[in-house]
């Protein structure tokens, strides 16, 4: 077991550790991973893609403790939601639905509990992370803690999405549609660019921009030894349209 990390927090920035030292004396010993804390800011659809693409290396008995939460300390509910054996916690703004649509089994609740102390602003350290050591020490939540929700408030689908979803340091622009189902010799309009497939950064050219399957298995615009998202002047939100 562990729990997961996924946030808008910024990997230097002063939230982060304030989050893990909450976990730390909730749930001493349990492993804390961080698999993100640079999701879209603000941008709840496009992190709740790429969450979504991100998972599946985990445990079944996983905590993904997730915050992407531009209404935190307004009138959205918070959720553990149950998709597939492993657990999120979360704000009900859509950022879990993909994950939820997906799943083959899941089931979510809302969290009625409120701590004593809990700030307007970071329900992510005050309200979530107390909640995911819960569920990792005790494996469930007290009674009275939750009700049972069925659904969600705010639901994404599981469609893919066709936009740029996340840029990397590396320049590289990842997109939140799966690459499985993309015949390798369709052409991947961006602006007024269009690109063909390469395997691999190798195949194409240095200085060419291409796109490819990357390892969460999604389609991905990328440029050897060289920005994409420089080279194309992309952004995150870009649409992108197959030929």
């Amino acid at each position: 077991m562990a729990i997961v990390l996924f946030t808008d927090y910024g990997s230097g920035d002063l939230y982060v550790g304030q989050v893990k030292a909450v976990l730390q004396r909730l749930a001493p010993g349990v492993p804390v991973i961080d698999l993100l804390h640079d999701a879209p800011a603000f941008n709840v659809r496009a992190s709740a893609h790429l969450l979504a693409a991100m998972v599946g290396p985990f445990a079944e008995d996983s905590i993904f403790l997730t915050v992407v939460d531009p209404g935190v300390g307004g009138a959205r509910n918070a959720l553990v939601v149950y998709a597939d054996e492993r657990c999120y916690v979360g704000p009900d703004n859509g950022l879990l639905s993909v994950v939820g649509a997906r799943a083959i089994k899941g089931d979510c609740w809302r969290i009625v509990w409120r701590p004593e102390q809990l700030s307007a602003s970071f329900h992510g350290r005050d309200l979530f992370a107390p909640i995911a050591a819960t569920l990792a020490v005790q494996s469930g939540l007290p009674k009275g803690w939750y009700e049972h929700a069925g659904k969600l408030d705010v639901e994404f689908g599981g469609d893919d999405l066709p936009e740029i979803i996340y840029v990397d340091h590396y320049g590289n622009a990842h997109t939140g549609i799966r690459a499985s189902g993309i015949p390798r010799d369709a052409v991947l309009a961006i602006g007024e660019r269009r690109l063909s497939y390469a395997r691999v950064f190798v195949e194409a050219a240095a200085g060419e921009a291409f796109w490819y399957e990357n390892s969460q298995g999604l389609v991905e615009v990328a440029v050897n030894c060289g920005s994409a998202a420089r080279l194309l002047q992309l952004k995150i939100g870009d649409g992108v349209v197959w030929m």
